[in-house]
C-alpha cells in the first residue's frame, strides 16, 4: 500500500486526505439525518395536540418541542406567536425553517467541493506523469521503458486515486441533498398543518364568553301634573 502510494507521487497526499474528510463527512451525515433526529412522530403530534387544545402553551412546554429536534424548532416557532396573526405566525415558521434547513446542508458543500475537486487532482497527476515522461525521453530516448514507468504509473495511480474519491463523494452529495430535500417538504407540510389548526382555533374558540349582567328595570317615575286650584272649595 505505501508502494503503491509512493509511485502516485506527491499529488497523492491531497487525494488521500480528501478521502478521508469524505468520509468523516459521509459517517456523520448518516447518523444526523436519520428520521428519528429530524422528524420524530412523537413530537409533531405532541405540537399538534398544544395547538388544539386552544391554550397557550408554557414556557417549559415551547423549550421541550424546540429541543427535541430539527422539526421541533420549526413547531416551536409556531407554538410561540401562537397568539399572533396569521401571517405573523407563517413568517415565524418560514424564518425558522430556512435557519433548519441550512443546518441540515451542513457540510454537504465541503463534500460536493470534494466530488468535484479530486478528479481534477487526479488529472493534474496524469499531467505531471506524462511530463515526467517526456523528460525522460529527452534525455535518455525511448529505448528503456523502466526509465518511463515511474512517470506513467504517477499518471495512472493518481488518475485512478482521484476518480475512486469523486465518484462515491458524488454519489452521497446526491443521496443526503435528496434526503434534506424531502425533510424540509414534510417540515412545509406540518408547519402549514400547524397554522390552519391555530387558525381554526381562532374562529371556533372554546371557551364561552360570559354574557354582561343586566340590571332590572325600574318603573318610570309618574310626572306630577300641576293642576290650578287643586284644592278648591266644595
Amino acid at each position: 500500500m505505501f508502494e503503491f502510494l509512493k509511485a502516485g507521487g506527491f499529488l497523492i497526499l491531497p487525494i488521500l486526505i480528501c478521502s478521508v474528510i469524505a468520509l468523516a463527512i459521509v459517517i456523520e451525515r448518516f447518523f444526523t439525518l436519520k428520521t428519528r433526529n429530524i422528524i420524530p412522530e412523537n413530537i409533531i403530534s405532541k405540537a399538534h395536540k398544544l395547538v388544539a387544545s386552544g391554550n397557550v402553551p408554557s414556557k417549559k412546554e415551547i423549550e421541550s418541542v424546540r429541543n427535541s429536534s430539527l422539526v421541533g424548532k420549526v413547531l416551536a416557532a409556531g407554538l410561540s406567536s401562537l397568539q399572533s396573526p396569521r401571517h405573523i405566525m407563517k413568517e415565524s415558521l418560514e424564518e425558522t425553517g430556512r435557519h433548519v434547513a441550512h443546518e441540515m446542508d451542513k457540510y454537504m458543500t465541503a463534500l460536493g467541493t470534494i466530488a468535484a475537486v479530486t478528479p481534477l487532482l487526479g488529472l493534474l497527476g496524469t499531467v505531471v506523469g506524462m511530463i515526467e515522461v517526456f523528460s525522460v525521453i529527452t534525455q535518455m530516448g525511448v529505448g528503456s521503458p523502466t526509465d518511463l514507468a515511474g512517470g506513467i504509473s504517477t499518471a495512472l495511480i493518481t488518475t485512478a486515486a482521484g476518480i475512486s474519491v469523486a465518484v462515491p463523494a458524488l454519489i452521497f452529495h446526491r443521496y443526503f441533498k435528496g434526503k434534506t430535500n424531502d425533510y424540509v417538504v414534510r417540515m412545509e407540510q406540518e408547519a402549514l398543518k400547524m397554522v390552519e389548526l391555530a387558525s381554526d382555533n381562532r374562529r371556533s374558540p372554546t371557551a364561552t364568553i360570559p354574557a354582561a349582567p343586566t340590571t332590572p328595570k325600574q318603573p318610570p317615575r309618574r310626572r306630577a301634573v300641576k293642576t290650578a286650584n287643586t284644592r278648591g272649595t266644595a
